[in-house]
């Protein structure tokens, strides 16, 4: 192992330790979500045949905070960037960081090299290991702003964007926020396919600077191809913008609904014991019925999948075209919360949903 891999594996272990102690003592007050349009000022991003990736990137970001501003009153909203600024990768993940922000939503738009004959279509990717050669060099490019910065070498600990010895931090990274992301960029990039008719690429992993610096659940969203013609046009129209800017809108409303079920359901004494007497005092053909919700998936998982970590037997629901899977059922609430203790030593972010006649109540 040579000194600068060493130094790597050092300096990752020291950002597992500062977002692990971050998370604990956080004290939350509301919801924030940070935007963070791409590039922008003297860093244009990818260029189109006539357009610019900061340009469209920065009015999605604006329509999608206004969606959010207008229907969530107990929604914080910061921008990284709302004008034409070139805004440095740490100081986009200290805006989020120093303002505990509950989720990290960076716009950008793909490209590929003139030589080349462009796919199109979106894709949306969470922090982790590049799966493929495309998906390295998606997170080359988008990482290669930093090239913009001076003395970006000793500010990002000797990371080259261009060198691949310096993704093999992305190897030592905290999974502590990985489950929601992908769970976001799932609901975001059906939102996408679905909704705005774009062509599906998929939700994917890579190693993105500005999705390593943040201590929150985060994706990276390429909106489509500006070096294709079809999606250049497409994202250039106000028409387009719109169309993508509700898309993520609505992947959001239904991520924040899930947010606000998990942090609000059974969270006092005062709340469990009132619920607990209204159980026992209901007959058993109108009682409620808990679960522990703990996994989502973009597909139907075997029985014997590790990603359930051993949990059976296990049931699942299907929203939309995402399956949600629970473990234990009761309607004695004390019961349920046992059992929820049990499957958060697994899955610490399981919460408890309630049921009745079979189905989901929300």
């Amino acid at each position: 192992m040579t000194l600068r891999v060493k130094k790597i594996i050092i300096y990752c272990l020291g950002i597992l330790f500062l977002i692990s102690t971050e998370s604990v003592f956080a004290q939350k007050n509301g919801f924030t979500v940070v935007i963070d349009p791409g590039h922008g000022g003297r860093d244009p991003g990818a260029i189109g045949s006539s357009s610019k990736e900061k340009d469209i990137v920065l009015s999605v970001g604006k329509k999608l905070g206004e969606l959010i501003k207008n229907n969530h009153q107990d929604v914080k909203i910061l921008y990284t960037r709302d004008t034409d600024k070139f805004i440095e990768l740490n100081k986009r993940a200290e805006i989020a960081n120093k303002a505990k922000a509950d989720l990290y939503i960076s716009l950008h738009c793909n490209a590929l090299d003139r030589r080349r004959q462009s796919p199109q279509g979106v894709e949306t990717f969470v922090l982790g290991l590049h799966r493929s050669k495309d998906n390295l060099d998606v997170a080359k490019a988008e990482n290669s702003v930093i090239l913009y910065e001076d003395d970006y070498s000793t500010k990002y600990q000797g990371f080259n964007p261009n060198e691949p010895e310096s993704y093999i931090m992305f190897e030592f990274m905290t999974d502590q926020y990985l489950q929601q992301s992908v769970y976001f960029a799932s609901l975001v990039q059906n939102r996408l396919v679905n909704n705005s008719k774009r062509v599906n690429r998929n939700v994917r992993q890579a190693g993105f600077l500005v999705l390593r610096e943040v201590a929150m659940p985060s994706i990276l969203v390429e909106l489509g191809y500006i070096s294709n013609a079809a999606d250049e046009r497409y994202m250039k129209t106000e028409t387009g913008q719109k169309s993508l800017a509700n898309s993520v809108y609505l992947a959001f409303k239904e991520y924040k609904r899930e947010y606000d079920k998990k942090s609000h359901v059974f969270t006092n004494s005062e709340q469990r014991q009132t619920a607990a007497t209204n159980v026992s005092a209901t007959t058993s053909t109108n009682a409620s019925e808990y679960r522990v919700q703990f996994l989502t998936a973009s597909r139907k998982l075997s029985e014997n999948s590790s990603q359930l970590k051993g949990l059976k037997p296990v049931d699942y629901y299907v929203d939309g075209t995402t399956y949600k899977y629970t473990y234990g059922k009761s309607s004695d609430l004390n019961e349920i919360n046992k059992t929820l203790k049990t499957v958060q030593t697994k899955f610490k972010d399981a919460f408890i949903v309630e049921f009745k006649d079979g189905k989901r109540i929300k």
